[in-house]
């Protein structure tokens, strides 16, 4: 189900500002603090996006520290997000690495890491005052591969996870490290004749919503990424400053199509570049968009009729290539999500009678059907490949959770049992595997706005096997709205966002 509200109304948008991000560093340099006895180095491997530090220094502890930094000046709230391992065997237990803030470079400044260590444990140490002591928060979780640092005006907080687990919150702390600060990743070797490496790979920082942020009416800018589901390898393919949503994937695997803007674009992924589709009147298209099994047609969810009047989401199809709409749904709101495999009939959230419901309707036009008569919101229905099943979310059990249901309605069985809002299930091509959108207890049952803190996890389709998070995103509401498998079941497509970075 798509929120009006989200829809962005901007009339003239012609060319979407882009940047392909594969050949830039996050950071703007790198340097020693302290008296390293070996010079350390540092390398952006633009081709799987990640980052290699080398370091020696003999301790970030007591009054000053010695360790190498790769780094860039950031100012306002911020979240720093990476996985961090040591690719060696190392020498010695306590040689660290992760995210660092620091008032300055210098090596007696007040800082705060979030650190693990060669033994496993995983910390945040920081020192208030200039050549003050070091003081220290342990967490009870040992051998992380996730870290995690979020600053909130003065409030620094500390969150760590093991790989595909939820991120836990390990520490928060104020502290005065003034507002521009130098910002990014580091590793020490705990010995002043040893050189130490780290790797860091998924390395995002984050601009969250400001505090005057309003939902739906207020947008951040993009990132357009795709997701190894074997590895949880992500790759940044493009960002934008605008909004971009809820990535289809074509099954020639040649392109991904999105929504942005009230438009519909084409990513090729042999250019690395956008292209709007052309969809005729249907000029406030949301992200619910559906490409058709045979890759022919694309079918969208749009709120301008063909008189040109804005009104109720509606469905209408056209070529994949661009063309008229033509009307499927003749009563809104309707919000699509499914396409059958057999490419006959659309599954769709709608509103009638003031109840949210899964719909089914002939592709070619004709007479719903209303499958889900439970009360409370049922959204994001989406057929497995077999077309024997409908996937959807539900509030029936009291949050939202993933449903399995019959083609035809019947034998509802609840799949996702947890503590989390589980939104849009994706079943993969080969059936095997369901993905979906997470938000926690701080989001109402009922509601997937963006720019939250969210998990991408998946899970076996047939719920034999609890869930796993493939990706932590700052995102929700367009983040993974349709289905976005590879033709493969290999990887999936999402949007990430952030505001710019100053």
């Amino acid at each position: 189900m798509k929120k009006i509200g989200l829809l962005c109304l901007f009339q003239a948008v012609a060319v979407l500002l882009f940047a392909q991000p594969g050949t830039r560093s996050l950071f703007v340099s790198s340097s020693d603090v302290g008296n390293c006895k070996i010079p350390g180095s540092y390398r952006y491997l633009p081709e799987t996006q990640e980052y290699l530090l080398s370091g020696s220094g003999e301790n970030m502890w007591f009054g000053q520290d010695q360790f190498h930094f790769a780094w860039r000046k950031m100012k306002g709230d911020f979240i720093l997000h990476a996985e961090v391992n040591f690719p060696e065997k190392g020498v010695d237990p306590h040689r660290k690495a992760g995210w660092i803030v620091r008032h300055s470079l210098e090596s007696n400044s007040p800082y705060l890491s979030a650190a693990v260590h060669g033994d496993g444990l995983a910390a945040m140490q920081y020192r208030k005052d200039i050549g003050g002591l070091t003081l220290e928060s342990r967490s009870e979780l040992t051998g992380p591969q996730v870290l995690q640092i979020e600053r909130r005006g003065g409030m620094y907080i500390f969150s760590l996870a093991a790989a595909g687990q939820p991120l836990l919150e390990s520490a928060r702390i104020e502290l005065g490290l003034g507002d521009e600060v130098y910002a990014g990743l580091f590793v020490c070797s705990h010995r002043a004749d040893v050189m130490e490496k780290a790797l860091f790979r998924n390395v995002r920082i984050t601009v969250p919503a400001p505090a005057t942020y309003v939902a739906y009416k207020d947008y951040p800018g993009s990132r357009l990424e795709v997701v190894d589901v074997e590895t949880g390898h992500r790759r940044v393919l493009m960002e934008t400053p605008v909004t971009i949503e809820a990535p289809n994937w074509l099954q020639n695997d040649s392109a991904l199509i999105y929504n942005s803007q009230g438009k519909i674009f084409r990513y090729a992924f042999d250019s690395g570049k956008p292209a709007q589709i052309s969809t005729g009147f249907a000029s406030r298209n949301n992200n619910d968009h559906l490409i058709s099994p045979d890759g022919k047609t694309l079918a969208v969810s749009n709120h301008v009729n063909a008189a040109g009047v804005d009104g109720s989401s509606l469905i209408y199809t056209l070529p994949l290539s661009g063309g008229a709409p033509r009307l499927v749904t003749e009563t809104g709101p309707s919000y699509l999500h499914g396409w059958s495999p057999d490419g006959k009939t659309f599954a769709y959230c709608a509103e009638r009678n003031k109840e949210y419901d899964v719909y089914t309707i002939p592709v070619k036009g004709g007479k719903e059907k209303r499958l889900t008569t439970t009360t409370g919101l049922d959204d994001g229905p989406e057929y497995d490949p077999s077309g024997k099943y409908i996937y959807f979310n539900s509030v029936r059990s009291g949050s939202m959770q993933v449903w399995r249901m019959d083609a035809d309605g019947k034998n509802p069985v609840q799949i996702t049992k947890d503590d989390f809002h589980n939104w849009f299930p994706h079943i993969s091509p080969d059936g095997k595997w369901m993905a979906f959108v997470s938000f926690g207890p701080d989001v109402a049952a009922g509601d997937h706005p963006p720019c939250k803190h969210v998990t991408i996890r998946v899970m076996p389709s047939d719920g034999s096997a609890p869930p796993r998070v493939l990706a932590y995103v700052y995102g929700g509401q367009g983040t993974i709205n349709v289905p976005s498998w590879s033709p493969d079941s290999k990887k999936l497509a999402f949007v990430s966002y952030s505001f710019p970075v100053e």
